[in-house]
């Protein structure tokens, strides 16, 4: 008995003809939209980790910020 991915039930899930499609290892025709998307996902997923960086990066400079001007008024 061969194991069932997560993604595979989705793609069954989606499009049960996709889904076979892949069983029988036939190309897809729209490759070039397919490439497209994933290279849009990780451009988005490069965006979203510079975002939580930046969010990191002002977080730290507030508390030092804070730090700093509670040394300052002692």
């Amino acid at each position: 008995m061969r194991k069932v991915r997560a993604s595979e039930l989705g793609s069954f899930n989606y499009c049960q003809r996709a889904w076979w499609y892949q069983q029988q290892n036939m190309p897809s025709e729209n490759q070039e939209a397919m490439d497209a998307g994933s290279r849009e996902h990780r451009e988005h997923n490069r965006g979203v980790k510079l975002a939580v960086f930046y969010r990191w990066l002002a977080l730290a400079v507030l508390a030092i910020a804070i730090l700093l001007t509670l040394w300052t008024l002692r």
